[in-house]
């Protein structure tokens, strides 16, 4: 053999050397992503959101398109005041559980057809009217 012909020989070799360097760093690289990344829920359907409230933590799923709702937003900002932004975690809501249930059965009424103001009084109990007037969402009778 020439030395030409062992010189490129050892060049392609270096050459695909230097290959299986880089994708092995792209492979490293993606994995360590993959392992600082947390974890995505496998029970939340797409559209979803997690949701925890009240002191126990109870975790809800609830419509994404839910938070757009003017009572899902008076509680975001109420969230935001007493948690903040960078709050580590699911979206925590600081309210009574039965509150939220009722706020969930409000929301998906009115999202699916409105509902008469005296069909949301006869289901809706002082304590939860007091709730929503709070938030200035006052129920009329």
């Amino acid at each position: 053999m020439s030395p030409e012909i062992g010189k490129s020989n050892k060049i392609r070799h270096i050459v695909r050397i230097r290959q299986m360097v880089q994708r092995w760093r792209k492979k490293a690289r993606i994995a360590a992503a993959r392992a600082l990344a947390p974890p995505s829920p496998t029970d939340v359907p797409a559209g979803h959101v997690a949701v925890c409230v009240g002191t126990s933590c109870k975790r809800f799923i609830v419509r994404a398109t839910h938070l757009n709702h003017p009572i899902f937003k008076r509680l975001l900002v109420q969230a935001e005041e007493e948690y903040g932004f960078s709050n580590q975690g699911p979206l925590t809501i600081p309210c009574d559980e039965s509150f939220f249930e009722e706020v969930l059965r409000v929301v998906t009424r009115s999202s699916s057809s409105m509902i008469s103001s005296a069909e949301s009084s006869s289901n809706c109990h002082v304590g939860i009217r007091n709730h929503l007037d709070f938030l200035g969402l006052a129920m009329e009778d």
